[in-house]
């Protein structure tokens, strides 16, 4: 303050106080006709409820803002795998206890500080077994996850923090260099203002925290989004890798906003090639146990012979499948299998099926109460499908076949209400549905009674279809993942082939370099 006051040249003083004499006079002039009048208790009234409107709007304006800039987050993926939606919870809890006055954005360490904090929860979640998981991620995923985030960052602050296109990094440095200076000279002309008009001085203080509150607000809104998106796109890319959905050697960056329109013949390719991957048809596995009527549900779906049936204890040998097509529904390889009580099922075989299939259909005899070996079998899908953190399991819908055979075994007069109490076939029925939906650990909706003998099909061009339709999303999302997957490991080959041809090569020319 000393070495402000003494580089201030008395007589430059002197001069800009003269300029600023007659304002300051008016308004004390203004001040005092209003005390003589008796309006000044009304005008400090005025005064104070245009302010109080001031900062009402202000604040309106902040909230605004907020959800604005809200609608421009990332947001989890609906295609990742389930485990990832809590890592992603993780992330969003990570970001919102972001406090932006514990990390200025005009020091850089914020950046590399919260980027480390991102990836170790998210890395946490997918190595738990791991004293240090954050270094189970390779150098080039880490340059990937920040190149993406940054980029999409960038495309963010482009668009919609007006002039950010036109200030340098040297301009803020400036503006934080001139910033003390700025406000040593101003506490000057504050301390001025008090000895000139106090009442003046008094007014204009308010006004000042008014201000000072509304740019307050603005400013730590701001560094409170950015801060939260950077962490949000950070920990998305990270889920999107940890997950193997984002191949390290593909260049089609995928990103959480909308896809930019196609502008190059490489750009047509990669489309090319997306829609090759959803023209790839759904997996449906068709399981169950010996005679329950695994290859008749398939006749039944088709609404013509495909598919071997017989009275024998079993004809299937193996994995067949057959394609099905049908209005509404995604074109899908449907599998037979051989019974799960055969001597023919390969348990292991049919978890690597299961696995690979988008949609299972299950198959199980309503006259059959011994589910036990059914269940076993179940459970061995359902433990192998566990074990797969970054594949959604496939959905599982079950038919209860041979519902013509419970009692009145003699009766036969569909369709039935499985409401009506009165009916003795719709309640057993009713019966059976429940028994499987328990012995199987299946929720009962996922479970449809139908009748698949030969002049008597029911249930199954209506209800059957209809649950299958209900599925098909889902179901294609687990198609995405097992795509997703198999693209990863055939890029992860033919990126080991590329790095064994280019050291392979580097090597054969490392004499003649060094000649050089």
């Amino acid at each position: 303050m000393k070495t402000l006051l003494r580089s201030i040249d008395p007589l430059q003083f002197v001069a800009l106080a003269l300029l600023g004499l007659p304002t300051l006079a008016l308004f004390g002039l203004g001040m005092f006709w209003l005390w003589q009048t008796g309006h000044l208790i009304a005008w400090l009234i005025v005064m104070a409820v245009c302010g109080g409107l001031a900062y009402g709007l202000q604040i309106w304006s902040v909230r605004r803002r907020r959800k604005l800039l809200n609608e421009l987050f990332t947001d989890s993926n609906p295609d990742w795998p389930p485990r990832a939606a809590d890592v992603w919870q993780e992330v969003e809890t990570l970001a919102d206890s972001c406090d932006p006055q514990d990390w200025p954005l005009d020091q850089t360490g914020w950046i590399i500080e919260l980027g480390r904090r991102t990836l170790h929860t998210v890395s946490s979640y997918y190595f738990p077994d791991t004293e240090r998981p954050l270094l189970e991620l390779t150098v080039p995923h880490t340059l990937l996850i920040i190149e993406q985030a940054s980029r999409d960052l960038r495309r963010d602050v482009t668009e919609n923090i007006p002039f950010s296109d036109r200030l340098t990094l040297g301009d803020l440095l400036r503006a934080k260099r001139w910033k003390s200076r700025a406000e040593q000279a101003y506490n000057v002309y504050r301390a001025g203002r008090i000895v000139v008009n106090p009442i003046n001085a008094l007014f204009g203080e308010f006004w000042r925290l008014f201000r000072e509150r509304s740019f307050t607000l603005a400013r730590n809104e701001f560094q409170r989004w950015f801060l939260r998106a950077y962490i949000r796109k950070v920990g998305y890319y990270a889920i999107d890798l940890y997950s193997r959905r984002q191949p390290l050697a593909s260049t089609d960056l995928q990103t959480p906003a909308a896809t930019p329109p196609l502008t190059s013949a490489l750009d047509l390719e990669r489309a090319q090639q997306a829609e090759d991957k959803l023209a790839e048809p759904l997996h449906i596995l068709v399981l169950g146990r010996t005679n329950a009527g695994k290859s008749s549900l398939i006749n039944a779906l088709y609404g013509k012979l495909i598919a071997a049936t017989d009275i024998l204890p079993d004809t299937t040998y193996e994995l067949s499948p057959a394609l099905l097509q049908r209005d509404g529904f995604t074109q899908a390889l449907i599998y037979d299998s051989p019974g799960c009580d055969s001597v023919f099922y390969d348990a292991h075989q049919m978890q690597t099926a299961a696995l690979e299939a988008d949609l299972i259909l299950w198959v199980t005899p309503a006259n059959r109460p011994d589910r036990q070996i059914e269940r076993r079998a179940l459970d061995a899908l359902r433990a192998a499908q566990a074990t797969r953190l970054n594949r959604r399991p496939p959905p599982l819908l079950v038919a209860v076949s041979h519902i013509d055979l419970l009692r009145p075994a003699n009766e036969w007069q569909p369709p039935y209400d499985l409401t009506d109490q009165l009916n003795v076939k719709a309640a057993n029925i009713r019966a059976a549905v429940a028994a499987v939906a328990a012995d199987l650990s299946v929720p009962v909706t996922q479970v449809i009674p139908v009748c698949l003998k030969e002049g008597k099909v029911y249930n199954v061009k209506d209800t059957f279809w209809a649950a299958m339709l209900a599925e098909q999303d889902t179901a294609l999302r687990v198609r995405l993942l097992r795509c997703l997957d198999a693209d990863k490991r055939a890029s992860d080959w033919a990126l080991l082939r590329r790095q064994l041809r280019n050291a392979g090569r580097f090597l054969w020319e490392l004499p003649d370099k060094i000649k050089e």
